[in-house]
């Protein structure tokens, strides 16, 4: 049997604690996910490093092929939050404690739970380094390893990326906040209540993001939330871009642009935060089209979306590709040059947006991908890049965009998804984090294509 090694990604736990507390994780005892210690074996059938979407959705798939006992996830946090509900939070439509769950609850029964933090790859020898210091290897002709690892967020571990300087210190201040990170999130509603006037700014960075329409939906929350509370006529609303269109796919940009024109909104395209400012609550931003040239903008309240990119442990290993990326073909998800490894999620160079739904229809297609190399046969299904962004637009809005690798939509409804609905909002707020916590992560659901295919009489 082939061995299989899958590369995936997992939350954002930890992307700010560590730099608010500036301080080193201690070094984590093995143990089961009941908690109880236990001695690590040198070698898994399956291996999954950090449980996140990805790892733990592919656990409970690879559970079901060789057994928990032949399995282990490596992971150091314990907690696995729902990330996509944090839109929802730092609006105050839902409670940062209904996005999170505890790890042992997700990790499926049975998986041994080694809770440490991978430190090193090395997919020539078939081994990982945890911060134990201990070695697990993967014999090569007879085992399946899944390596899962999420992309980590703010600077300091980036070392090939700028830090926006001020950050993260600046978030001990009030009217600055992030919905990207469990202990920022709740900043974010913080200051949208105590705003009173002046400027409310949001941003995008210049590098890759997870769910690149996240950065906008505070900003339309914001909006409405101004509206009902009476100050909307003392708010100033900027989107600093560094993109260069309002959404990557025409037709759900077309409806945000009039959503933006309707609402007297102000976007700024090719704008890049470099500093925050928070003693004098003034944000620094350069012109991406005029090297050099910035201008400082004040405000009453900020919301930051931060650089983000590939964890240096994968970045720094043979298994990244030259921007740091897990270099795998996009439509099998296997590596592109060992054939025992395999990737899924945010930590890919896999074109297309890095979001839970687009998690859900790769663990689909690599599945059946694993389960054909476990044959030795050639694997036959195909991932098209499918993706979702559920765009928030109010309180009880959403535009659900849909769309493939080639930016064309791809929608599972037999109806118009760029048009704002109640019903894509009920979906989003309660329909979603149900499918996420019964069926995504314990290895049922993998995309809408089969819905799809039905919704639209098998014309797609």
């Amino acid at each position: 049997m082939t061995p299989l090694v899958m590369v995936t990604s997992c939350p954002p736990t930890r992307l700010l604690a560590s730099l608010l507390h500036r301080g080193t994780q201690q070094a984590s005892k093995f143990q089961l996910h009941t908690g109880t210690p236990c001695a690590v074996k040198d070698y898994y059938e399956v291996l999954v490093l950090g449980g996140g979407c990805g790892g733990i959705a592919m656990t409970s798939r690879m559970k079901k092929k060789v057994g928990a006992e032949n399995i282990a996830i490596i992971e150091p946090s314990e907690k696995h939050f729902y990330q996509p509900l944090w839109t929802l939070v730092g609006a105050g439509a839902k409670q940062l404690s209904s996005s999170g769950r505890s790890m042992a609850s997700v990790i499926p029964s049975g998986v041994e739970w080694i809770k440490s933090r991978v430190v090193d790859l090395e997919p020539d020898k078939n081994c990982v380094y945890i911060d134990t210091g201990k070695e697990v290897t993967y014999p090569f002709r007879t085992l399946p390893v899944s390596l899962s690892y999420k992309v980590k967020f703010f600077l300091p571990s980036l070392s090939n990326l700028i830090q926006i300087k001020g950050l993260p210190e600046g978030f001990r201040y009030p009217k600055i906040g992030s919905n990207y990170s469990s202990k920022t999130v709740e900043k974010t509603w913080k200051a949208l209540q105590d705003f009173k006037e002046g400027n409310a700014v949001f941003t995008f960075p210049n590098t890759p993001i997870k769910c690149a329409g996240a950065p906008q939906k505070i900003m339309y929350l914001s909006e409405a939330y101004f509206r009902k509370t009476g100050k909307r006529s003392y708010a100033n609303i900027i989107f600093n871009t560094s993109l260069g269109a309002i959404f990557g796919v025409k037709k759900y940009a077309d409806a945000l642009e009039e959503i933006i024109k309707a609402r007297n909104l102000q976007v700024n395209y090719r704008e890049n935060l470099i500093e925050v400012r928070p003693d004098k609550q003034e944000a620094v931003f350069e012109n991406l089209d005029s090297p050099g040239e910035t201008k400082v903008i004040s405000y009453e309240m900020l919301h930051v979306t931060p650089p983000m990119g590939p964890p240096d442990v994968i970045r720094e290993s043979p298994v990244a590709d030259a921007a740091g990326w897990v270099d795998v073909d996009k439509e099998t998800l296997q590596h592109k040059k060992y054939p025992n490894i395999f990737g899924i999620g945010d930590c890919t160079n896999l074109p297309t947006s890095k979001t839970a739904a687009a998690i859900a229809a790769q663990s689909g297609i690599l599945d059946k991908t694993i389960s054909k190399i476990m044959r030795n046969e050639k694997p036959v299904n195909k991932y098209d890049g499918y993706t979702s962004c559920p765009l928030v637009t109010n309180y009880n809005r959403v535009i659900l965009a849909e769309f493939d690798y080639s930016a064309q939509p791809l929608e599972t409804f037999p109806f118009d998804q760029s048009k704002e609905r109640l019903s894509m909002y009920v979906m989003k707020a309660d329909m979603m984090p149900f499918l996420y916590w019964n069926g995504l992560l314990k290895g049922y659901w993998g995309g809408p294509a089969i819905l799809r295919k039905v919704l639209h009489l098998g014309r797609i």
